[in-house]
């Protein structure tokens, strides 16, 4: 009787999951110094939401389309590699007494037949788990980055003014620390350091975003 194996891998979830992490992450982070620097320099509530929305949309964009590039920069490196493993193993038959026409056949029906997948897996890596896929990363790019601006930017909103600082400031710092303890998490590594790393480099860019803006705003 056949044995199915059902085990299920972190490594499958390595791609979107990279993708998730890093665009959320850079929504709250990126998003809440905008708000924090616009909002020290003293500028009206209007014009802090604008410049929210504005990096919103900028960041998601952006997001994707260096993500996409990026990583069918990656799909093009892995066909090609695949492409030279195919030619080697024609030129392998070749080699074995095969005409050239016949040995393309044959890997070709080995590639049909995913023996040449068995290959690529072994001896480069690549497998239909770790394979790059641009529009899924790219388009999860841009969802948690948009996911990740909504959040300082809905509190910025809500916010009274005069506390607007504080509130998005603290709520963000929040949120980080849960992103990156859920990132931690979920690849098998230790929440608490996941928590503390994403938290303090964002607290990092806010403060210096926010003293930037206050320092503007003081000399304007």
């Amino acid at each position: 009787m056949p044995v199915h194996h059902w085990e299920r891998h972190r490594t499958e979830r390595i791609g979107w999951l990279r993708a998730a992490v890093l665009g959320a992450n850079d929504g709250i982070v990126s998003t809440a110094s905008l708000v924090l620097g616009v909002a020290a320099a003293d500028a009206s509530h209007a014009s802090v939401m604008i410049a929210g929305v504005a990096g919103l949309i900028a960041g998601a964009m952006s997001m994707a389309a260096g993500e996409y590039v990026s990583v069918h920069s990656q799909a093009d490196t892995e066909r090609a590699d695949i492409e030279r493993e195919r030619k080697e193993l024609a030129a392998i038959y070749v080699g074995r007494g095969l005409d050239p026409a016949l040995a393309k056949q044959v890997a070709d029906q080995l590639m049909a037949h995913d023996a040449l997948g068995a290959h690529a897996r072994d001896e480069l890596g690549i497998s239909e788990a770790l394979s790059a896929r641009p529009i899924q990363a790219a388009l999860a790019s841009a969802a948690s980055f948009a996911a990740g601006a909504a959040m300082p930017l809905l509190m910025a909103a809500w916010a009274p003014p005069a506390s607007l600082i504080a509130l998005v400031s603290g709520t963000s710092l929040v949120f980080l620390a849960l992103l990156g303890g859920l990132a931690a998490r979920a690849g098998g590594a230790s929440m608490s350091a996941g928590a503390i790393r994403v938290t303090f480099w964002g607290a990092l860019a806010m403060g210096i975003t926010a003293g930037v803006g206050a320092l503007f705003g003081t000399i304007a």
